[in-house]
C-alpha cells in the first residue's frame, strides 16, 4: 500500500523543499496532543504542557480533532511563507467550501479523500458530519456545529488560537528549528540540483521511492493507506519538520496540490549538546542554591534584586550564581528599561532530564 504522487513531466523548478512555520506548529500541536507518538520530545511535550494557560489549553482541546490523530490539510501550506502570519493570511483567502471540508475531514468526514462534496453545500454530508461528530462527544459535536452555522466566525476563531500559541510557546521554538530546517531544505534542493530528484526524495525519507518506467514517474510513499495525487501541471511540496518524526505525512486530496512532510535527522528541538556542554549545564543545576533559582526563574523572569529578596542573600550571591548558569546556557536575559531580568531556558533543562525538570515545576 502506499500514496502515489504522478510527476510525469513536472519540471524540477516545480519541486519545492521550503520550511513552514504553519506546518511545523500543526507538527508541535500534534505533539502535544499526542505525547504518546512522540518519545523523543518528551522533554518539550512535558515543558510546553505544563507552561500552557488553562484557558489556552481548553481551547487547543475544542479544535485538536484538526491534529491529534493525523493533520488537517489546511495545516500544510503547499506555498510555504517566511512568517506565520504570511501563511494564516493566506489561509484566510481559501474558500469556506475548501476550509470548512479539510477542516472536518479527519474525524467527520470519511470520505474527504474521494471527493465527497462539502458539507457546507451537501445535506447528506452535513448530516453524516455531525453523526461522526456525535460519536466523539459533545465538545466535538459543538464544534462542527459552530463551523457549519458560522464558517467566517469559526475560522476567526481558529486563527486566533494559532496566533495565541504562536505568541505562548511557538515563536520561541520557531526561532530554534527554522534555521536547520532551512538548511535541511537548501540541502535536498542542491541534492536535487547535482544528483537529480531520485537522490533528493530518498535522502528525505527511505520510506519515498521515484519510480520511473515507460507509464511516466512518480512519487511512491510507503504508507499503511492507498492513496493517488497527480501534480502533472502544478507542483510539488515537500516541508521539512523537527518535531514530526516518525509520521511522514502526504496530502493527495482531490483540488489540492500536493505536499509531502518528511522528519528532519535530528529531531530533537534544539539540537544535540556535546559532552562538555551537557556537564556544564549538570555542573550548574548540582548546587542547591542554583536549583532553588531554577524554580523561580522556570516560572517567569525576575531580576537580581527580586532573587536576592526571595532567598534571602546578597544580590552579588545571585549575580555569581547566575554568571554560572549563563555559561552554562541555562539562563537567558532580556533588558526592559533600566531593569535586567532573568529566565531559565525550559527547553535546554528540559534536555537534561524530565525528572529535574517536573521537580523544578513542582
Amino acid at each position: 500500500m502506499s500514496v502515489t504522487i504522478d510527476i510525469t513531466g513536472l519540471p524540477h523548478e516545480r519541486i519545492t523543499f521550503s520550511p513552514s512555520p504553519l506546518a511545523e506548529l500543526g507538527a508541535a500541536l500534534h505533539a502535544l496532543s499526542e505525547p504518546a507518538h512522540h518519545a523523543r520530545l518528551h522533554a518539550w511535550t512535558t515543558t510546553t504542557a505544563a507552561a500552557l494557560k488553562p484557558e489556552l489549553a481548553d481551547r487547543l482541546h475544542e479544535a485538536d480533532f484538526m491534529w491529534n490523530s493525523t493533520r488537517s490539510d489546511i495545516l500544510l501550506p503547499s506555498s510555504p511563507r517566511g512568517t506565520l502570519a504570511e501563511e494564516l493570511d493566506d489561509l484566510d483567502r481559501m474558500d469556506d467550501e475548501k476550509y470548512v471540508g479539510s477542516a472536518l475531514e479527519i474525524s467527520c468526514n470519511s470520505k474527504y479523500t474521494q471527493g465527497a462534496p462539502s458539507p457546507l453545500v451537501d445535506e447528506r454530508m452535513r448530516r453524516r458530519t455531525l453523526d461522526l461528530a456525535a460519536a466523539r462527544g459533545p465538545r466535538q459535536v459543538a464544534f462542527v456545529e459552530r463551523m457549519l452555522a458560522d464558517p467566517p466566525g469559526t475560522r476567526a476563531w481558529v486563527r486566533r488560537l494559532l496566533e495565541d500559541c504562536d505568541e505562548a510557546f511557538f515563536a520561541d521554538t520557531w526561532c530554534r528549528v527554522r534555521v536547520q530546517l532551512a538548511a535541511d531544505a537548501r540541502h535536498k534542493t542542491e541534492l536535487m540540483r547535482r544528483k537529480g530528484l531520485a537522490e533528493a526524495v530518498a535522502d528525505a525519507s527511505p520510506a519515498m521511492t521515484l519510480v520511473e518506467d515507460a507509464a511516466g514517474s512518480r512519487i511512491v510513499v510507503d504508507k499503511l493507506l492507498q492513496g493517488r495525487a497527480s501534480a502533472v501541471g502544478s507542483a510539488v511540496t515537500f516541508l521539512p519538520t523537527a518535531f514530526g518524526w516518525p509520521h511522514l505525512f502526504a496530502l493527495y486530496a482531490p483540488g489540492w496540490q500536493p505536499v509531502i512532510q518528511y522528519p528532519v535527522p535530528d529531531r530533537e528541538p534544539g539540537g544535540v549538546a556535546s559532552v562538555e556542554a551537557v556537564t556544564r549545564r549538570l555542573e550548574a543545576v548540582a548546587h542547591p542554591m542554583r536549583m532553588r533559582l531554577c524554580r523561580s526563574l522556570a516560572r517567569g523572569s525576575s531580576t537580581t534584586s527580586e532573587l536576592a529578596d526571595a532567598y534571602n542573600i546578597t544580590a552579588p550571591e545571585v549575580s555569581r550564581h547566575l554568571a554560572v548558569m549563563k555559561k552554562a546556557g541555562l539562563v537567558t536575559t532580556q533588558r526592559r528599561g533600566r531593569y535586567v531580568l532573568h529566565q531559565l531556558d525550559v527547553a535546554v533543562v528540559a534536555r537534561l532530564g524530565s525528572d529535574f525538570l517536573e521537580s523544578v515545576l513542582r
